[in-house]
């Protein structure tokens, strides 16, 4: 039942590469600090901010030794491969030059109109905000509020609700290091955010190793060996990094709508690791927080 092959495109090794095909094809690529030079010049991409900004990103790092393409180039590529002269629109010019692909999508993209000349601007461009720029597609184009009423989510003696989330030294599952400067972790991933008196509660200290145990209509998923650090979260809340926390994350619990992942509200408890002693020294040897 599981799958027979997966292809990645990657800038660094990974579990997942190992774990989720019987074949897994690996593509590396060049990241986004590393100058991709193509037969038109050194290229640039596009990057999106939090804040909704689009700006423009050049590499500044000579590539490693070796065959790694750039993303455009690789996709490029399997697309030559398998369409052959079905292709439409020149995609080896396209791989060449990245204008051509800006341009394209200047013209079926709404908001990025004169897309290269606003990406060459200092500090590049806002996407399309219709709440900022004031405006509103409705009958009266005044915003309307609405009023929801939140399911209560009714948890047993001993539960907290777990959420998952990034290091400052980490982009989506990149991982550059094991440190955390907004939260002061230095050395070590396998770590549990709690409130003080949740901890206590449990009769747990700082730096206790303890495993966390999801719950979820009735099946469990146990992450071991995670680090406790007491931390400003609200009562009932705990939080871990991820990808290390993804295990407890259950498969079938997702949003009704977008059927995401339920990562930022699992259910847990958490009790003492059964882990060696010198396995939960080595633990508690990692963090300083």
């Amino acid at each position: 039942g599981g799958q027979q092959a997966t292809i990645f495109v990657a800038t660094k090794l990974n579990r997942g590469h190992l774990t989720t095909g019987d074949l897994s094809l690996l593509l590396p690529t060049l990241a986004h600090v590393d100058i991709d030079r193509q037969k038109g010049g050194h290229q640039m991409t596009s990057c999106e901010s939090t804040t909704g900004v689009v700006a423009q990103n050049k590499g500044v790092l000579e590539p490693l030794p070796g065959q790694m393409l750039s993303e455009v180039a690789i996709i490029s590529a399997v697309a030559i491969a398998t369409l052959g002269d079905r292709l439409k629109g020149d995609w080896v010019a396209m791989t060449e030059n990245y204008d051509l692909i800006r341009n394209h999508i200047s013209r079926v993209v709404p908001g990025f109109e004169d897309f290269n000349e606003r990406l060459r601007h200092r500090g590049g461009f806002y996407l399309p905000n219709g709440p900022r720029e004031r405006t509103f597609k409705t009958p009266d184009q005044k915003a309307h509020f609405s009023v929801t009423t939140l399911e209560k989510n009714l948890l047993e003696p001993g539960q907290l609700v777990l959420t998952s989330l990034r290091a400052h030294d980490q982009f989506n599952t990149t991982i550059y290091d094991n440190n955390d400067r907004y939260r002061g972790i230095h050395g070590e991933r396998r770590v549990l955010f709690m409130h003080k008196d949740d901890a206590r509660e449990r009769g747990l200290e700082a730096r206790d190793v303890v495993d966390i145990t999801s719950h979820f209509e009735g099946q469990t998923r146990t992450a071991e060996k995670f680090v406790i650090v007491p931390y400003n979260i609200p009562k009932g809340n705990v939080g871990a990094y991820f990808p290390e926390a993804n295990v407890l994350v259950p498969l079938s619990s997702v949003v009704k709508k977008s059927n995401t992942p339920t990562s930022k509200y699992i259910v847990v408890t958490v009790a003492k690791t059964r882990a060696t002693p010198a396995a939960k020294a080595a633990c508690q040897e990692a963090v300083s927080a």
